[in-house]
């Protein structure tokens, strides 16, 4: 059947496209008459075009409802509106446009034909057209005068091919007459906006080929940071404190944690120590509506301690009431409902959810704003962060930007390490670690999270802070103290980790794992295993903290185990399951006495002696007998090489003579037993303070060692003390602090020295000095390595139970000692991450210094696009060799390279493609590839541009995806 060409439906593959191929190609003048024209759609004709004489384009100007409601309001516009309203329209459509080759060469074909004449294009002023016009007119002696088609087709892709339309051709000569005639008539009264075209063309679109690098990377840095730059509120104080000092670095961050608060309902507070986190949180609180709950230890609500909760809310008179963390129960069945914001201090000892605490916290945080308040939120696994996370955010329906689903996202960064050993893999080990830690910071921690080092504050906020008259103090490198052991004491120290480590069994404190009678669950099981390790851990870090504190808990231990053995033979074995939390809380303060009265207590569950393998006992004696082995070799150990040394630094290092010292060690004993033998050579000046301790020891410790105490003394100049004062307490009266135990984890070094590492310190440095066992020499060198080696040997021979003594910090043995004698490590900077407060800065300086520049850059087109010369290699700009295009082929890696910055919502993506597949990359990793003198000169882009974008923007699709469990890869 002979198909009729009168009506155009873009149906059975007959569109407006390919009628228009047909005609046009026949046509002298080819006349448009259109409410929607996109240049975009150009590409599809323009190539039929090429022998047609001239072509001429009417618009209307009303593409949105806005425009036509305002033609109707003033009925004409002028001609300077109508080519503005006609310049947004085009950039409108071209921002919106494909990325592609053709459409790119469609358009600069249209800007040709501007120029040469071929092509003119008005808009038309009175009233908004709805009109879909099509005229062509043939040449002369062809088969009639020409052809009308009109109808429902705007011309896009849409009208001409996509949607279903109706369209009709009209072939009669006074059709044509008739539409040509009405043609003209609307074409006398409109607008020419052929200049603005072409300007609008190249300076406000992607197709603007004269963008420089330095552009470029400006309005890539403007375009990610422009939240932070656009924000114009102050911080609105209700009352600031007599002589305080408003700083802007900590202004900045009470608006940016504001900012996130309200976005996602809770944010990390997490400066370094000293910075200053609980006048930022008083600041904050005073900015939010509702009634503010502040959760802390019990050393951070007292009264008598100035740097308190209850203290600097009440400088700054921010309402808030205050609970210790361990009286949640009392809180719970309170009620929170007052509340609408919680802030909660030292956050970090959430990073379980295994424990009562941690549920019944997360009753408290449920449907409130959460602050957590730390320095270290991340530390261990994972995990760590999640369970903070969720105190706030719903795990697997979280508003974080492509992340719904947080428990899939870490469940998948957990499932990476598993299978891996530590030891064995070690170097795999590392690296996955490493990743993850980069894909929690990079896709979760930078939508929560206010951190800056002092590196930062010191290089971004540094006028601010020396116009206020501050500067932090200089941060000495750590010094390393060696207490030399002796043949003999050597030879012991080194046979005992061997023992306590790899022989000992630890029976006495995992029973269950003989238990053959009724079936235990995995929890049980797994609550021995970890009663095991860590009463191994309790005993290494008693070696090494003092031989006075190991020998008393060896002997502790024997008197336990002969307890024990004696009860067996009696036939009962008691094991107190329902106590195992509240014994991981003890070892955390080092209360060994009341451990070992947990475990003995007669109220434990108990089991008859023959539900037990008869391994048990055998076990039990194996241990015992160690003990006693351990025990007759340190008995013939007399003098105390430690506090040797540690005497000799007191008496002869200037330093030590004439300063405040803040010693620190976990063990109390330690810190009673050096206390108690310093006193005796330094008289009335030593004060000890552990858990133990009577509020009016803290009072005596704030009075001689708080400088904002408010009844300042000067009875104690050295002060040993116990992790309890590590955290919340402010002890900048000393610049010196002395490590008498190697701090395992070198986040504990931070918070250490972080309570004299203060921003309102009188001192101009702060010192460090770290204790560490070694072996007898007069070689500095072979001292060091001595101490190396003990400390590999610990670590080693602990094998994946090293996390626990390092409280779950991937660190390699031989990279321990370093990090401790490292002042990156003390000032909270050995992370390896690099600021993206310096590329904030830069785009801050041009908005300032640069406006007109600043406001050229706001204005460039997204899409935009340029190229420059350079070699990139692994993701980063060499700048050690003569340079290569980028776009060239050949040479040394001289292939196309391409970088693009894609944005959905709030979500944002870099990804980098050269000659496989594309590699996404972080900020930090894209800035550097982009960064450019203002000088860069701006070469020709590549002819596989598109190419390689179309690969980045699949990559970007790929990476968006909402949490498929299962996608392949794809191979590119």
């Amino acid at each position: 059947m002979k198909s009729d060409l009168t009506f155009i439906t873009n149906e059975e593959n007959k569109n407006l496209l390919e009628r228009f191929n047909v005609l046009i190609k026949d046509t002298q003048f080819f006349d448009v008459l259109v409410g929607y024209f996109y240049t975009s759609g150009f590409y599809a004709i323009y190539k039929t075009l090429e022998k047609t004489d001239k072509i001429r384009i009417l618009i209307g100007i009303g593409t949105n409802r806005q425009t036509v409601d305002l033609i109707q309001q003033t009925l004409q516009f002028s001609h300077a509106e109508i080519k503005e309203q006609f310049s947004d329209t085009v950039a409108g459509e071209m921002e919106n446009s494909e990325d592609s080759k053709q459409i790119e060469e469609g358009v600069i074909k249209f800007l040709e034909w501007l120029r040469n004449g071929k092509l003119e294009i008005k808009a038309y002023p009175t009233e908004d057209i709805h009109a879909k016009l099509y005229i062509m007119t043939f040449v002369e002696g062809d088969r009639d005068i020409g052809r009308v088609i009109t109808g429902s087709s705007n011309f896009t892709q849409a009208g001409l091919v996509d949607n279903l339309e109706f369209n009709v051709e009209l072939k009669t000569r006074s059709d044509y007459e008739f539409a040509l005639q009405k043609f003209n008539e609307l074409w006398e009264n409109a607008v020419d906006v052929k200049e603005r075209y072409i300007e609008t063309i190249q300076k406000r679109t992607w197709l603007n080929n004269t963008i420089t690098p330095y552009e470029l990377y400006l309005k890539f840095l403007y375009e990610y940071f422009k939240d932070e730059i656009s924000q114009t509120g102050e911080v609105f104080f209700k009352y600031v404190p007599t002589e305080f000092k408003r700083l802007e670095y900590q202004e900045q961050a009470v608006l940016n944690t504001k900012k996130i608060l309200e976005e996602y309902g809770g944010v990390f507070i997490s400066d370094v120590v000293g910075l200053g986190k609980t006048y930022i949180s008083a600041m904050l609180a005073n900015q939010l509506d509702g009634r503010t709950l502040v959760i802390a230890p019990p050393v951070l609500l007292e009264k008598n301690n100035p740097g308190s909760w209850p203290n600097i809310f009440s400088d700054f008179k921010a309402p808030a009431d205050f609970e210790s963390l361990g009286k949640l129960d009392q809180l719970v069945n309170r009620g929170t409902e007052k509340y609408k914001n919680i802030f909660i201090d030292e956050a970090h000892r959430f990073r379980t959810e295994t424990n009562i605490t941690y549920e019944k916290l997360a009753q408290v945080c449920r449907g409130k704003r959460i602050a957590l308040v730390t320095a270290t939120p991340f530390n261990n696994t994972p995990g760590d962060i999640l369970s903070q996370i969720k105190l706030f955010q719903k795990a697997r329906k979280s508003t974080i930007p492509n992340l719904p689903d947080l428990e899939t996202f870490f469940s998948k960064l957990e499932k990476r390490l598993k299978g891996l050993d530590r030891q064995r893999d070690h170097n795999e080990y590392i690296k996955v670690t490493k990743e993850n830690s980069k894909a929690i910071r990079e896709k979760v921690l930078k939508y929560l999270m206010v951190r800056r080092t002092r590196t930062e504050i010191e290089s971004f906020f540094g006028k601010d802070l020396k116009k206020q008259g501050l500067k932090f103090p200089e941060v000495a490198d750590p010094e390393a103290v060696f207490y030399e052991l002796n043949d003999e004491e050597d030879k012991i120290f080194n046979a005992t980790i061997v023992l306590i480590v790899q022989k000992f069994k630890y029976a006495r404190y995992t029973p269950l794992l003989y238990y053959i009678g009724e079936k235990l669950d995995q929890l049980e099981i797994q609550s021995q295993k970890n009663m095991g390790r860590f009463m191994k851990i309790l005993l290494v870090k008693r070696l090494e903290s003092s031989f006075y504190a190991f020998k008393n808990s060896i002997s502790r231990f024997i008197t336990s185990y002969e307890r024990f053995l004696k009860e067996f033979e009696n036939g009962n074995v008691y094991v107190s399951k329902k106590y195992t939390n509240k014994i991981f809380e003890l070892l955390e303060v080092d209360d060994e006495e009341a451990i070992e009265r947990l475990i003995a207590e007669e109220k434990a569950q108990k089991y008859p002696a023959k539900d037990f393998k008869k391994e048990f006992k055998e076990d039990l004696e194996h241990d015992l007998n160690i003990l006693k082995e351990v025990k007759k070799l340190w008995d013939k150990v007399q003098r105390d090489p430690k506090l040797l040394k540690f005497l000799e630094m007191l008496f002869s290092s200037v330093i030590l003579k004439k300063n405040k010292l803040i010693v620190f060690t976990e063990s109390k004993e330690t810190a009673e037993y050096v206390a108690g033998n310093i006193q005796k050579k330094f008289t009335d000046e030593v004060l000890s303070f552990t858990g133990k301790s009577s509020a009016t020891v803290r009072d005596k410790v704030i009075e001689n060692f708080d400088a904002n105490a408010r009844f300042p003394k000067d009875d104690y100049r050295i002060l040993i003390t116990t992790e309890v004062l590590s955290e919340g307490v402010n002890l900048h009266r000393s610049n010196l602090v002395i490590n008498y135990d190697i701090p395992w984890n070198p986040t504990r070094l931070m918070q250490r020295v972080g309570r004299i590492n203060r921003v309102d310190t009188d001192f101009d440095k702060i010192y460090t000095f770290n204790f560490f066992p070694t072996k007898q020499s007069n070689d500095q060198i072979k001292l060091k390595e001595a101490a190396e080696s003990k400390i590999h040997a610990f670590i080693t021979l602990l094998g994946i139970d090293a996390r626990l003594l390092t409280e779950g910090e991937l660190i390699e043995s031989h990279e321990l000692f370093n990090r401790l004698i490292s002042k990156k490590t003390i000032t909270g900077e050995d992370e390896g991450e690099e600021s993206e407060l310096k590329y904030l800065q830069i785009i801050k300086d041009i908005r300032d210094n640069e406006p007109d520049l600043f406001s050229k850059i706001k204005r460039l087109p997204k899409k935009a696009r340029t190229s420059r010369q350079c070699q990139v290699f692994n993701g980063q700009v060499r700048k050690d060799n003569p340079p290569l295009p980028p776009f060239s082929k050949g040479g040394m890696g001289g292939f196309n390279q391409l970088l693009t910055y894609f944005r959905k919502g709030k979500l944002q993506k870099f990804f980098l493609v050269g000659n496989g597949k594309p590699e996404e990359l972080d900020f930090i990793s894209a800035a550097k590839l982009l960064e450019s003198e203002a000088d860069t000169k701006r070469e020709k882009l590549g002819k596989d541009f598109y190419e390689l974008l179309e690969k980045n923007k699949q990559a970007f699709t790929f990476a968006t995806i909402e949490e498929i469990p299962e996608i392949k890869t794809k191979k590119w």
